[in-house]
């Protein structure tokens, strides 16, 4: 039984790694806020997966900040991982390193990074693949936005509006845009562990789906009557009033990752469809 390092391990991510993998690895620990790099033991550790950042916030931090937490602190962390022995350091990163005028990208999209969240994972990255040789393998994975039970994040935000309301002025959107469940992302995790396999993977659900189609899901497994409708007003009042959130809802971007699922041999064991439903209904897989 391989033993993983896991930093993060309260976020979300983190957690639900390790609560879906359990019975298939050991697992230690590790908090960046209450614990010294310096202080790390690395005993019988084959494998780190880093899962802690510093991610957007409501209040936006310098991008000093963000550099010393997510680019200072993991290449910290891979070069005493490497230094002590252990063979895998697999890096949490994001699909932000692309920017945000894309609307369709792979694994070919130049990166283009302008939030400071961005600019910091892009450079962590860079510096983490220096350290790639045959005795330490660097893995960087380029999630798009996660969900499932409990997940923060837009999802959840409108999970508590069909909630709320009966009447959704978000019909007719036909939008693309790609998310991954968490249980599809962790088993991404898994493959490149039993696989070993160094470079930059990009994951997604295998398909994008509409801002329309996803409320009509979430109404669908709350078993919640809800009427979309179409109010041409109410979409040009929100692009003014509130551009990035239009930009969420009414926009796309869409991720294709076919070269990474050839290179890993990947097939996603969950659906869009089943990931909503287990968002909903919390079953536990």
């Amino acid at each position: 039984m391989e033993t993983i390092l896991v930093t993060g391990s309260s976020g979300y991510l983190g957690s639900s790694f390790i609560n879906q993998y359990k019975n298939k690895y050991k697992f230690v620990t590790f908090s960046l806020l209450s614990q010294k790099l310096e202080n790390t033991k690395f005993d019988n550790i084959d494998v780190v997966l880093h899962c802690a950042a510093l991610v957007h916030q409501k209040i936006e931090y310098s991008y000093e900040k963000y550099h010393e937490i997510n680019v200072v602190y993991p290449v910290k962390l891979a070069k005493l991982a490497k230094l002590n022995g252990v063979k895998q350091f697999i890096f949490i990163s994001t699909i932000a390193v692309y920017g945000e005028d894309e609307e369709k990208l792979d694994e070919n999209t130049i990166c283009n990074p302008i939030t400071p969240y961005g600019r910091s994972k892009l450079e962590a990255e860079k510096q983490l693949l220096e350290l790639n040789d045959n005795r330490f393998i660097v893995s960087i994975i380029r999630p798009p936005m996660i969900y499932g039970k409990n997940a923060p994040g837009n999802i959840d935000s409108l999970v508590k509006l069909v909630k709320k309301l009966s009447i959704i002025p978000l019909g007719g959107i036909e939008n693309k845009r790609s998310f991954i469940s968490v249980q599809n992302l962790c088993h991404m995790i898994d493959e490149i562990i039993v696989q070993q396999k160094a470079g930059i993977f990009l994951a997604s659900d295998d398909k994008p789906i509409s801002t329309s189609n996803l409320i009509e899901l979430i109404a669908k497994n709350l078993n919640k009557k809800m009427y979309l409708v179409n109010i041409p007003f109410f979409e040009n009042i929100l692009k003014l009033l509130k551009p990035s959130f239009h930009k969420r809802l009414y926009g796309s971007l869409e991720v294709d990752n076919s070269m990474t699922k050839e290179k890993l041999k990947l097939t996603n064991p969950y659906s869009v469809e089943d990931g909503i439903k287990y968002m909903i209904k919390g079953e536990i897989i």
